[in-house]
């Protein structure tokens, strides 16, 4: 063996080399990988061809293999690792030749260019990248992080290290709605790093906080990172867990685990959420407890004061606070006694199915052992009974059509039950209460008639669906009653709306808020998948930039803001009325929500192509789009040589010998812990997405085919890849910063004021892995 190496081991090394020699090369990255694929194939296939590489592998003809089978241990539990003591036989790393494997590679590099990038089955996902990288290079242009860094200085300035805090609540603000971490770090860096340091700021601690900041992208969803980590994600646990019960003897994966081994980006968004936030409170904690311990170092600054009406903090507590929280716990009240809720009284002309046990108990003995291993004699016994119950009663009850009969009982009890102020109602009276609250707390002082008539509207709104509306009446009938006093309340916040558009914190924060609770909130909740959202996102994107262009042209945005109405509009007649109208026997009601909200979607889109016309004339559209156009094509050049890295390394036995090293292991923790300290160490010298394409597909078979939550270890990968953004010398976070930092910063200010928040990266894995709860909690709360 060559330098006492196995031959495998030598190639695993030779890969290495070449790859970090691509990126060294200065080579764009997404063809350097393919290229070091490539060389490192020919250069491992001549040493195996000259007979230096040399494959020690177990000899399955001796004795002592034969053995070891039949004392009952399977095939694939025998590797070099756990049974050293096995006879060896010496065999080339390409066992058929370089020349086979040099065929399949190229065959399955066809294969997988089709599975993974043209026309697969997480293509459409995969779509997501492109919209919110477009939506995060849109806001970005639009100059929204120069207002937010302004007015979150001026709120946390006059606090000791407020600048600094400023600075992280800003990069998570921008980390929810762009998501692009070369473009957060750059914007703080030009905008933020010179004032910081002007007022005294220590340039380790100035330049820490932002490049850190603006890495929460990474976690924080809409992540990239997720996304991308998502798609690999969901194929590798869907796997791992059906090889995982056929080794235990059950037919499938949803046998034995009694779910469906499935792990989508949308639950994974809902996973991020508590981490990202956790990260970001950990960041701005230590910028707060350093100032303290080093007052000179991170002094309190007053900055100017804003526009708008000073207001005193009796006033700020009672309608910023304690109105706001009076009206949400009102309606929370109110709901738990149902008084508001549901007034859905769909019926379905089936029965509902019997429930089957909770777990599948016709299984065999061996699946039968591994299940009670799993999940505990306790649910076994509980599934056992379920199931004789079931058997009892006949077999599990199937869905029957009901008659006139039974769907005129079923609807009449749905009436019955339903809440007298229905949810969508509610939602609307509470959203109108909250603007009429901050209208008047921004200025007290002002005439509050406008602001009365408008929560006496919500009132009466909320008197006429108690009287008048019942849970039967048509949406055409409930629109017609509630029509005057909804005019009512909306004049009223029309007024407060403008009041609070004089408030440079509402007027800075609100516009991107909603894009991004509108963007969220869909995953979220459960309502739309992440492409669809990423598609509203960039279009809510490019009508923000357009409105803040017009703006500062001293134009009218007023087409804007109508066509965002209009997409609202569109929504609210689509969940309310019933638009098939290419059915027979349609309603007026129903033609008449039909061509209102078709028209609004008229007016929508031309909304969408005026904001991307005015972004054209003034030259901001075609550098966004190049720029789009040019990050995304990288990703995806990436992900196809990744793929020919990876084919290379499966080819010559490298994937299968790192599994084999870490199924030794008998602790699952134990594996999962070197997979951790390996890709942190990865992130020294390699991107998250080489990472992401070629060390992941390798281990994912391993630490996604255990018992551990798939969100969970999703999550601690992405958590820990976000830290090769910070690690030096290859963090891009780092080469980002510098390249804008004034010359008196100096590189190792730069690392030495990343190191506190590296540390701080490990500590939140350290929380992570000791709470998983954090992670799983969200996706436990919202249905998917």
């Amino acid at each position: 063996m060559l330098f006492g190496l196995d031959g495998v081991e030598i190639g695993l090394l030779i890969v290495f080399m070449c790859l970090f020699g691509g990126i060294l090369s200065g080579f764009p990255v997404a063809f350097a990988i393919g290229g070091a694929g490539i060389i490192s194939f020919g250069i491992i296939a001549a040493l195996d061809s000259s007979g230096i590489l040399i494959h020690q592998a177990i000899d399955t003809s001796s004795q002592a293999y034969r053995d070891l089978l039949n004392s009952g241990i399977r095939p694939d539990k025998v590797s070099v690792f756990r049974y050293p003591d096995l006879p060896r036989l010496a065999e080339p790393v390409f066992t058929q030749g370089w020349e086979v494997a040099l065929d399949r590679n190229i065959s399955f590099i066809v294969n997988r260019m089709n599975e993974r990038v043209l026309a697969g089955a997480s293509i459409e996902t995969l779509l997501a990248v492109l919209m919110f990288v477009l939506m995060g290079i849109t806001l970005e242009r639009s100059k929204i992080a120069n207002d937010l860094l302004t007015t979150m200085a001026r709120v946390f300035g006059p606090l000791p290290g407020g600048l600094a805090v400023s600075i992280v609540v800003v990069g998570a603000f921008l980390a929810a709605s762009t998501g692009i971490v070369g473009a957060t770090v750059v914007t703080m860096g030009l905008l933020a790093l010179p004032t910081m340091l002007r007022n005294n700021y220590s340039p380790e601690l100035a330049t820490g906080v932002i490049a850190a900041s603006g890495t929460l992208g990474q976690i924080i969803p809409p992540s990239i990172v997720i996304v991308l980590l998502g798609t690999l994600a969901g194929d590798l646990y869907s796997t791992a867990q059906e090889t995982r019960a056929m080794e235990a003897g059950c037919s499938d994966a949803l046998t034995y685990l009694g779910e469906p081994a499935v792990v989508s980006v949308g639950t994974l968004f809902q996973a991020a959420l508590l981490p990202g936030i956790l990260l970001a409170l950990l960041y701005a904690t230590y910028a707060f407890g350093y100032a303290l311990l080093n007052p000179h170092k991170a002094p309190a600054v007053a900055m100017e004061p804003g526009t708008g009406e000073v207001i005193t903090r009796g006033e700020g507590l009672t309608w910023f606070l304690a109105v706001p929280a009076a009206v949400i716990g009102g309606a929370i009240l109110l709901g738990s006694f149902n008084v508001i809720g549901s007034q859905n009284i769909t019926v379905s002309t089936f029965s509902d199915a019997g429930e089957t046990a909770s777990l599948r108990t016709n299984v065999g003995a061996e699946c039968k052992a591994a299940m009670i291993d799993l999940h505990g004699q306790e649910d076994w016994d509980e599934a056992v009974a379920e199931q004789e119950a079931i058997d009892a009663a006949g077999g599990v009850t199937l869905s029957e059509r009901l008659s006139e009969d039974e769907i005129i009982a079923a609807r009449d009890a749905k009436i019955a039950a339903a809440a007298p102020i229905g949810t969508g109602i509610a939602v609307i009276m509470i959203l109108m209460g909250l603007v009429l609250a901050f209208g008047r707390g921004v200025a007290p002082s002002r005439d509050a008639k406008p602001l009365i008539l408008g929560a006496i509207g919500v009132l009466l709104i909320a008197l006429v669906d108690l009287v008048a509306i019942a849970p039967a009446t048509s949406a055409g009938a409930t629109v017609l009653w509630i029509a005057l006093p909804l005019l009512l309340a909306l004049w009223g916040c029309r007024e407060a709306a403008a009041r609070c558009a004089t408030n440079d914190l509402i007027r800075v924060v609100f516009p991107p808020l909603v894009l991004i609770v509108a963007v969220l909130g869909s995953i979220l909740g459960g309502i739309t998948n992440p492409t669809p959202a990423a598609a509203l996102g960039a279009g809510g994107a490019i009508m923000l930039a357009a409105y803040r262009k017009l703006q500062d042209e001293g134009r009218s945005g007023k087409i804007i803001i109508w066509s965002t109405f209009a997409v609202m509009l569109c929504i609210l007649v689509g969940m309310n009325f019933d638009l098939r109208v290419n059915q027979g026997g349609v309603s007026l009601e129903s033609w008449i929500a039909f061509f209102v909200a078709y028209g609004a979607y008229l007016f929508a889109l031309f909304g969408l192509l005026y904001g991307c016309w005015v972004l054209f004339k003034s030259g901001v559209l075609s550098p966004i789009v190049r720029e789009t156009a040019k990050v995304t094509s990288m990703v995806f050049t990436i992900l196809i040589g990744s793929q020919l890295l990876n084919l290379v390394v499966i080819s010559f036995g490298g994937e299968h010998y790192i599994q084999q090293f870490l199924k030794s292991f008998d602790n699952e923790m134990t594996v999962f812990l070197i997979v951790m300290l390996v890709l942190f160490f990865l992130g020294f010298v390699l991107d998250f997405l080489e990472i992401i394409y070629i060390v992941i597909p390798i281990v994912g078979p391993v630490i996604y085919g255990g018992s551990f939550d798939p969100k969970w270890v999703t999550i601690m990968v992405a958590v820990n890849l976000q830290t090769s953004f910070l690690t030096p010398p290859f963090g891009f976070a780092l080469f980002y910063l510098r390249g804008v930092a004034p010359k008196e910063v100096t590189t190792a200010h730069i690392y030495r004021g990343i190191v506190p928040f590296v540390l701080i990266q490990v500590v939140g894995i350290a929380i992570l892995w000791a709470f998983p709860a954090i992670v799983t909690i969200v996706p436990a709360l919202i249905p998917n």
